[in-house]
């Protein structure tokens, strides 16, 4: 999280309002909703993650197996039944 002066950034108007509420405190102000981006969305992490997972049940569907799965790619028998018994396709 980066910090920024308010004194830089907010009108002297808007600063003395504040000032009503809060001095000399951090103050964090939320991006708005419409800003949010999901885990992974910029930096693709996400979907590798889905493309791994598609890949899991696909190989389940096929015939492999928990364990084997498991093993292929460096996961817990758990993990890998939480992949392929969600409800995702």
């Amino acid at each position: 999280m980066k910090y920024v002066n308010a004194n830089k950034v907010l009108p002297e108007k808007l600063i003395l309002e504040i000032q009503k509420y809060i001095q000399g405190e951090t103050l964090y102000i939320p991006k708005q909703e419409t800003e949010y981006r999901k885990w992974g969305a910029s930096s693709g992490g996400r979907r590798i993650l889905e493309s791994r997972n598609t890949a899991i049940r696909n190989s389940f569907i096929s015939g492999s197996k928990i364990q084997q799965l498991a093993e292929e790619y460096y996961l817990s028998p758990e993990t890998i039944k939480k992949i392929v018994y969600s409800h995702k396709k």
